[in-house]
């Protein structure tokens, strides 16, 4: 892991370079304030957790959003960073943050390469679960993006059974963060 990662301002650089819009480079800037803060509380409890990973992880999570807004922008993004020489560790964050992660049966189906896009080490789980923390700019309890998934994907959707395990399992670490500003650490 001697890949040097991206700065913050670098990370910024790459959003606005690859055409991100200032709607998405607020959201990319929220979703990396809400998963900084989980990855030093997680810190604080003792877990190993890059937050530098996080915070780059989250800022660039949307690059791919440069060049669409579908399902595929993990995809989009992940090549994009790829051109900017970004790290695989981060790459690897933007490829897995979508829903609760993607399994390589359902990759199959979307006609992306068949690979595991499921998160599985704690800074992807951190910028997935932040993620879905964000409408926009703004954080929002994780109930409302659990509804809001159930009305578009349905109630049986494996996503939102993913998204509620991350919920669980960071609740488990950290204590409940899903009020809007007050946090149990």
């Amino acid at each position: 892991m001697s890949e040097r990662l991206p700065s913050r301002q670098e990370a910024l650089k790459i959003l606005a370079k690859s055409g991100c819009s200032s709607t998405v480079i607020s959201h990319c800037k929220t979703v990396a304030a809400v998963a900084k803060e989980i990855a030093e509380n997680c810190k604080k409890k003792g877990l190993n957790v890059d937050v530098q990973l996080v915070e780059v992880g989250a800022l660039l999570h949307d690059v791919g959003r440069s060049k669409t807004h579908s399902v595929d922008h993990p995809i989009v993004g992940a090549d994009i960073a790829r051109g900017f020489n970004v790290p695989e560790r981060v790459v690897t964050i933007i490829e897995r943050h979508i829903g609760g992660g993607i399994t390589a049966d359902e990759a199959k189906k979307l006609g992306w390469l068949v690979k595991d896009y499921v998160p599985h080490t704690l800074e992807e789980k951190i910028v997935s679960y932040a993620d879905k923390m964000v409408d926009g700019s703004r954080k929002v309890p994780i109930e409302q993006t659990l509804q809001k998934f159930s009305e578009k994907l349905g109630k049986e959707h494996p996503a939102i059974g993913r998204i509620r395990a991350l919920h669980e399992e960071i609740a488990s670490i950290i204590g409940n963060f899903d009020d809007d500003d007050s946090h149990v650490a």
